[in-house]
């Protein structure tokens, strides 16, 4: 061990901290492990406790907690026995090895072991910040591999050579680095480069694009790093940005790639508690596949360099992008529908005085409108122009409040007329009742029908023609 640490048993519940006593009498030990130690060192916090017990067998332990709350054995294979207790999460564990016997994230020979050294056991984590343990009740801290010396240092670093089997593992440097803001050890970035991610299934990649999207201040960090290690090569939508033009007077900060880096930073900061994993998750894909469509239209004419239709364009490689990563229809769908329509504030706000506000309710039926000015003001402040640099964003200030004043500024619009209605008035069932709906719905659109009973006037009439 490298560092002598003694920390305070104040940061553990106490429930934990009697369930170790009664480890240590039973004459096993425990250790609080990976991330939680690693965020408490760094002053983050954390809720879900991962736990390694070592010197007894599954039976002993099993008995000491159900004294406490009812374990949930879920895999005696894997040896993890997993409780809640007090609103919090805790997973006990026994020290594991994993050996490589053949391709592809399933091809291990996992083997629980509770009579393993922590020193062996810790030397198969996958870098050394996340190698550390704490012993408790001791509260002491438990370094082998100088996973406290990197971590104030903010270097990444491979514990051994066991990293390698695991291609998920560049990834997770990818996020990791970005989240924390840490450099990758050289040692470890060549190894990163020689790792195949074609062989990992889309639901372990999406996971660490994931936490890359919603858990790093500067996702950027994290794509720049998949540059660097020649990760992009799997991801093509995002490769091809790299060296696109993009005319000065708009883009004084560079090409397409740096402008998406930025705006997928402003996006990050555009996150809240409150909207919820989807519809952050949705915000920054739809930031990060913006301007997807721009390598493929992007053009030097008159004077200028220009990307028209950019934004409809993009709609091909986003869903080929996300498909590699997920197939959640609805959240796919959501994405879409910001990268198509990411223009719409801008140009809406620059031809105020000329469109009807007929325009901003056929926005509302295609997307939700408050969620898309979040992505137009994250593309917006993510370039260098003085407007931005002020942050100043009025085209998306006035789109708001335009849809506030037609109700439709996180509703799309209803028709006033219902079949219900129509057939009160004799009609009978059938695809007329569909077409006069929809006749009415497009003058409720342009503002010819101005409510219920305007619309049910209306089709009084129209039955009477």
């Amino acid at each position: 061990m490298t560092e002598s640490l003694k920390l305070s048993g104040n940061v553990l519940p106490k429930r934990l901290l009697q369930i170790a006593s009664e480890i240590n009498q039973a004459g096993g030990s425990i250790y609080v492990v990976g991330g939680w130690v690693r965020d408490l060192l760094l002053d983050e916090p954390s809720h879900d406790y991962d736990l390694e017990v070592y010197g007894l067998d599954m039976e002993k332990l099993f008995n000491i907690l159900v004294r406490h709350a009812k374990p949930n054995l879920v895999g005696k294979s894997f040896g993890i026995i997993t409780m809640r207790i007090d609103g919090l999460n805790f997973d006990f564990a026994f020290p594991r090895t994993e050996n490589k016997t053949g391709p592809g994230h399933k091809g291990f020979a996992v083997t629980s072991d509770p009579f393993l050294s922590f020193e062996t056991a810790s030397s198969r984590r996958d870098f050394t910040i996340n190698s550390m343990g704490i012993k408790i009740p001791e509260m002491e801290l438990v370094d082998y591999h100088n996973g406290y010396r990197d971590l104030r240092a903010k270097v990444l670093r491979h514990v051994s050579a066991a990293f390698s089997e695991d291609p998920l593992r560049v990834l997770r440097a990818v996020q990791f680095s970005a989240r924390f803001e840490l450099d990758i050890a050289p040692e470890t970035q060549a190894l990163c480069r020689k790792l195949p991610l074609g062989e990992l299934p889309m639901e372990r990649i999406y996971g660490e694009f994931r936490k890359l999207l919603l858990k790093a201040k500067r996702p950027s960090l994290g794509l720049e790093w998949m540059r660097k290690l020649d990760l992009l090569k799997y991801f093509p939508e995002l490769e091809s940005l790299i060296g696109v033009e993009q005319e000065p007077e708009w883009h004084p900060e560079g090409d397409v790639w740096i402008h998406n880096n930025m705006v997928i930073d402003e996006a990050a900061k555009l996150r809240r508690i409150e909207y919820g994993e989807f519809d952050n998750m949705a915000l920054m894909l739809g930031a990060l596949c913006h301007d997807f469509g721009k390598p493929a239209c992007t053009v030097f004419s008159e004077g200028r360099w220009r990307s028209p239709a950019h934004d409809v364009r993009g709609e091909a490689p986003t869903r080929a992008f996300l498909a590699r990563l997920t197939n959640e229809s609805a959240l796919v769908e959501t994405v879409v529908a910001y990268v198509r329509e990411h223009l719409k504030p801008a140009m809406l706000y620059k031809a105020r005085a000329e469109i009807k506000p007929s325009a901003i309710r056929r926005l509302a039926l295609r997307v939700d409108i408050e969620k898309l000015v979040r992505v137009a003001r994250a593309d917006h402040f993510g370039r260098t122009t003085p407007d931005a640099l002020a942050r100043e964003f009025p085209a998306g200030e006035w789109l708001l409040d335009q849809s506030r004043l037609l109700n439709v500024l996180d509703t799309k619009p209803k028709p006033y007329l219902t079949g219900k209605f129509l057939l009160s008035l004799g009609m009978k069932p059938g695809p007329e009742v569909g077409r006069l709906i929809a006749e009415s719905f497009e003058l409720q659109l342009e503002g010819e029908l101005a409510d219920v009973a305007d619309a049910e006037s209306w089709a009084r009439a129209r039955l009477l023609e």
